[in-house]
């Protein structure tokens, strides 16, 4: 398969697309785009941005085709050995996932709209890119020429097939900045598109560090080349995507980019993805290997693909240095926030809602239903760890686990299972894990005794305290400030809120007659020994809520923190884990 992409009016977003089809020996074809992109477990349905699609043979006259399902095309190629699709993909949305044209750039995630032929996905694939000649071109493509042809630049690249194609996003602009260095031989290539003003000597400094504590662990690494690209956006934005030998990351506000909290953002979503080049680039789980593009792609197994990987992003910056003990524990304790503060959890496994995925995406979805894979994956990767260097003397690790599942089953091209995974760390301890995996994994048993005797074992402790908004801890509800408007978006089950009658989603606009205006705390706390009237608005409707607070803590806020009475052994043990002292 032959692809070409070109665009003549970026103001209207549409990228123009052909595709080539060769050696036809059928009467029919079918023809697909994908339904879905790896690195986001939901369907994207991307055929909705097809404005226009016509089938022609080699002589140029248009061939009949049906259209079976929302993204697959039947093409009749009877007498017809080659045949090429023209259409065009409407290129409207940005973040670390998508396609976008604008007059600044063309940014292409080739899994969103590049068809193909099931028959023909292992063949080597080409793709010509036609550009404004003051273009470049930022990623891992392979790039064999690259030549001027009426006053445009043409790119022209090739791919060992089509997986590889569509796992190799692109930017091409004339405003990229870019850096790169090589770590054991390997060249690590940073590239900024947007507005921003990068120190480079500091980032390359803490990216060299980080990725090297990722090479210390596996020995490794799996590609040649690796590139960041990295999209600035001058609004705030948080999000990445990874590939094989790439990632995107879409990030902002531009003028915060060097600033320590949105760099810590940047430093946390870099490792994070790099860390995906071993787990799920390679180490993935038996369902999606291969991926197949046409329709779900079920598995348990998203607290070790995006939960060990959330472990370890931050656990990388933390060995490395580059955090301190108080920016690991701020976001150990975001994780443990978020855990808590989900009664999802009481409901539905992380197993479960890893499956389901693919039913409700990432929006939390109806109310306290499931957890996230991220934050659920994330502590039971640290539970585990723990425990792991607990049950053999600090002499294994999850390090070893990983280690493991890297060398047998992601060099060798081989999907691992959940059983697997629980039976390497069985073979590493010598003890049973049914329990762990059974009642925490697959099961909602609460997570808390061996959360806190993970802490324990490093010498660290979890607080509780309430919450600086009343309104939180003692009525049970939790608000978002947006545009002036201060909405309901959770509710503590059986909390006074809850009892009271207030609902997700209601808009609070005054209490006790006075305007709400970004202010709810400031008025629940001036009324906060007297009774006081919430009045709301649901679905237009106006309703009052009454409510009168107690001594009840519902939604509390946590911190992990160093204690005060550390053991030598817990010392010795926390050392093992971070490589360094406190």
């Amino acid at each position: 398969m032959n692809y070409k992409i070109s665009f003549s009016n970026p103001n209207r977003h549409y990228i123009d697309i052909e595709c080539t089809i060769d050696n036809i020996s059928l009467p029919q074809i079918e023809v697909q785009l994908p339904s879905w992109r790896p690195g986001r477990y939901e369907l994207g349905n991307f055929a909705k941005n097809i404005q226009q699609f016509k089938v022609l043979n080699s002589r140029g006259v248009a061939l009949q085709y049906k259209k079976n399902t929302k993204d697959k095309w039947l093409i009749n190629t009877e007498g017809e050995s080659i045949i090429t699709i023209v259409y065009n993909y409407y290129a409207a949305e940005l973040n670390a996932g998508s396609t976008w044209l604008d007059e600044t750039q063309l940014y292409v995630n080739p899994i969103n709209c590049l068809i193909y032929c099931e028959q023909k996905l292992e063949e080597p694939c080409r793709l010509e890119i036609k550009l404004p000649l003051d273009y470049d071109l930022a990623g891992a493509l392979n790039v064999i020429s690259t030549s001027k042809e009426n006053n445009q630049k043409v790119i022209k690249t090739i791919a060992e097939d089509y997986h590889v194609l569509v796992d190799t996003p692109f930017i091409c602009s004339n405003s990229l900045q870019h850096n790169l260095f090589v770590l054991d031989g390997v060249e690590f290539n940073i590239w900024f598109q947007g507005e921003c003003k990068p120190d480079w000597a500091k980032i390359i400094g803490d990216f060299f560090i980080f990725i090297n504590e990722q090479f210390v662990l596996f020995k490794t690494f799996p590609t040649e080349r690796y590139h960041f690209l990295i999209q600035v956006l001058p609004f705030q934005f948080y999000h990445g995507v990874e590939h094989a030998d790439s990632t995107v990351i879409a990030i902002g506000p531009s003028y915060n980019l060097m600033r320590k909290d949105l760099y810590d953002e940047l430093l946390g979503v870099s490792s994070h993805e790099l860390f995906h080049t071993w787990n799920v680039k390679n180490i993935r789980p038996k369902e999606m290997l291969p991926y197949k593009y046409n329709s779900e792609n079920y598995a348990t197994t998203g607290y070790v693909y995006e939960g060990v990987t959330t472990y370890y992003g931050d656990l990388m910056l933390y060995r490395s240095g580059i955090f301190t003990d108080a920016d690991y524990f701020k976001t150990l304790t975001q994780q443990i926030q978020k855990h808590l503060d989900n009664h999802g959890r009481f409901n539905y496994s992380v197993a479960q809602s890893s499956f389901d995925t693919w039913l409700d995406g990432y929006v939390p979805g109806v109310p306290n239903r499931k957890v996230s894979i991220y934050t659920e994956g994330c502590l039971l990767a640290f539970m585990a760890d723990a425990q792991i260097r607990k049950q053999t003397a600090n002499k294994a690790s999850l390090d070893d686990v990983m280690v493991i599942l890297y060398n047998d089953f992601g060099k060798n091209k081989i999907g691992y299972t959940a059983n697997d995974y629980q039976t390497i760390i069985e073979n590493i301890t010598g003890k049973d894990w049914n329990h762990f995996f059974y009642s925490l994994v697959d099961g909602i048993e609460p997570f808390n005794e061996l959360l806190a005797d993970s802490l324990d074992y490093f010498g660290l402790e979890l607080s509780v305290v309430a919450s600086k908004k009343p309104y939180e801890s003692f009525l049970g509800f939790k608000t978002l400030e947006q545009n002036n408007e201060t909405i309901v978006v959770s509710i503590f089950p059986n909390s006074l809120a809850d009892q009271a009658g207030l609902s997700l989603k209601d808009k609070i606009v005054a209490v006790n007659g006075f305007e709400v205006k970004n202010n709810l705390n400031d008025w629940c706390n001036y009324f906060w020994r007297e009774s006081f009237t919430l009045k709301v608005i649901t679905e237009g409707k106006s309703r009052e809520i009454k409510l009168k607070s107690n001594t009840e803590m519902y939604y509390k806020t946590y911190l992990v923190m160093k204690n005060d009475q550390i053991s030598p052994e817990q010392s010795d043990n926390f050392n093992k884990w971070i490589g360094r002292k406190f």
